[in-house]
């Protein structure tokens, strides 16, 4: 009889944990002025393929609910580590800055960075003599405002606080160019806006590693890690890439 009700209450707390597992909810943070890998539908839906990948990471951590909080670019980390949400899939370049704050999975892509121009520019160059005194764009807190400020300090910089209105501002006539992550300019380039400009040069970042970022010494990191690891094995990844580009960005 005593074995019998310790195999019941053994069995009852089982059934708690599992009950617990199945009703966790877990909110991603996304910026969502970012596409194709982050923004909003016509109808005001997160979208994009960074909500795609933590939809199926959630998925594979069998999460009952993952729920996405959109955030401003410049206080995305803060929030985080104030605890607005669990995981950041915002299209997060690795650094070692960010690194202090935060920690990274293992990449989820990689991207470079890039410029574009006016196609009537033919003589654009990437060079720090060419730049010299020309007025660059790029979103600020990101990998390419950086380069721009350390690599090409005599340029004028001019920071965005999204990549939506840099790209106004050269429509504008404002900036001679941009410096930004290849794939979002990829998409940019193929819209009717930018379908005067065109890529300058070859990349001036050839491997920009991509990570989903947690809060620092937080389990949920190598969660993560496994969920990625098997969408990437099962074909899930792949599929959430095809559907925004005809290429791999792994």
């Amino acid at each position: 009889m005593q074995n019998y009700k310790k195999f019941l209450l053994a069995a009852a707390v089982s059934m708690a944990f599992s009950a617990t597992a199945m009703a966790e909810t877990l909110k991603m943070g996304i910026e969502a002025a970012y596409p194709p890998f982050n923004n909003k539908d016509a109808s005001g839906n997160v979208v994009g393929f960074d909500k795609d990948i933590g939809d199926a990471l959630c998925a594979k951590m069998k999460v009952e609910k993952c729920e996405v909080y959109v955030s401003d670019w410049d206080g995305i980390i803060p929030a985080l580590n104030a605890k607005k949400f669990d995981f950041l899939v915002s299209s997060l370049s690795i650094t070692e800055e960010r690194k202090q704050a935060v920690d990274f999975t293992d990449p989820y892509y990689s991207n470079k960075l890039q410029f574009i121009a006016p196609k009537a520019t033919a003589d654009f160059k990437t060079d720090a003599a060419y730049l010299k005194g020309k007025v660059i764009g790029a979103q600020r807190a990101t990998l390419a405002g950086s380069y721009l400020e350390d690599k090409l300090p005599e340029t004028e910089a001019k920071l965005y606080d999204t990549q939506e209105n840099a790209y106004l501002d050269l429509t504008s006539g404002r900036l001679d160019g941009i410096l930004a992550d290849k794939y979002v300019q990829y998409e940019w380039l193929k819209s009717k806006d930018g379908s005067a400009y065109e890529f300058k040069g070859d990349p001036v970042v050839e491997s920009d590693k991509i990570g989903i970022a947690v809060r620092k010494g937080d389990p949920l990191r190598e969660r993560l890690n496994k969920a990625l690891a098997e969408i990437k094995a099962d074909g899930t990844y792949k599929k959430i890439n095809d559907k925004y580009f005809p290429f791999s960005i792994e």
